[in-house]
């Protein structure tokens, strides 16, 4: 009986270390990490890196447009560079992808659908596109 209940003890102490209980020396530490700037993510810089960020990017950047593509390399859908290499940034282009951006859908690059986005304004939407086509 002791054994079970001192298994019993000590998984409770293992699986509370495991989820950070929390201290207030957390808190300390916390404002100490805050005072350290944080490395920057360039995954998404544009050209002309240090630039500051185009309306396109920062909007692209807060949607999940990263979990399917990256600037210079296909993941589920194509990368920036080749979408950039294939549509001229005309008016029409620009409207027809922020309408794909909006509405998602599959069959310009395969049959996996991609996200539709039907909260985001039209206007933003072409922002991003002129940002994805800049890539080239």
């Amino acid at each position: 009986m002791k054994k079970g209940m001192l298994a019993s003890v000590v998984m409770i102490a293992v699986f509370m270390a495991a989820c950070g209980g929390g201290s207030k020396n957390d808190k300390a530490t916390e404002g100490a990490k805050s005072e350290t700037p944080a490395a920057a993510d360039n995954s998404m810089v544009a050209p002309g890196a240090g630039a500051p960020a185009s309306k396109g990017e920062t909007l692209e950047a807060s949607l999940d447009c990263k979990t399917c593509h990256k600037v210079d390399m296909k993941v589920v859908g194509p990368s920036f560079k080749e979408i950039a290499n294939k549509y001229p940034a005309t008016d029409e282009n620009i409207d027809m992808l922020a309408s794909k951006i909006i509405s998602g859908g599959s069959g310009h690059w395969g049959t996996t659908p991609m996200t539709p986005h039907p909260d985001l304004a039209k206007d933003d939407a072409k922002e991003i596109v002129k940002y994805i086509l800049a890539q080239k």
